[in-house]
């Protein structure tokens, strides 16, 4: 019978594996069980002659309410008073979407309304040109 190799499977620091798996395998991460955040998984491999192969995977887990923050932005250089909106909202799970609260409201760029003034100020110029060329030609 052929040996196999052997594979432990490691979350972040922990010296426990979570699993101790023979090659070829497929397994399940439950990241119910992580906090939200940064995480390692690692993977260590052990060939029947005994080397080691050793594989990280760095991932972030983000089972909690979604958080979306307005008006400010990371590493922002900021003074006075900063109005700030949060919203959270929970994804329901992978058989349920939760649509109550999903939406973050926003509020409307600064560029929308320059193009909305253009637009305006066109339309007038376009308005007293046309009415000028009617009122040469009758």
């Amino acid at each position: 019978m052929e040996e196999r190799s052997k594979i432990y499977i490691f979350i972040d620091e922990d010296i426990q594996p979570i699993a101790e798996l023979v090659a070829p395998v497929n397994f399940e991460l439950d990241t119910t069980k992580l906090i939200d955040g940064k995480h390692i998984l690692k993977i260590v491999s052990k060939d029947p002659t005994g080397k080691e192969g050793v594989r990280l995977v760095p991932f972030e887990v983000r089972n909690g309410p979604a958080i979306a923050i307005e008006g400010i932005k990371e590493n922002a250089v900021v003074d006075g008073v900063i109005p700030i909106m949060v919203n959270a909202y929970g994804k329901g799970d992978q058989k349920n979407f939760m649509i109550v609260g999903s939406e973050t409201p926003q509020s409307i760029p600064f560029w929308i309304f320059i193009l909305l003034i253009l637009f305006v100020a066109w339309a007038a110029y376009y308005h007293f040109t046309s009415s000028a060329v009617q009122l040469y030609t009758k």
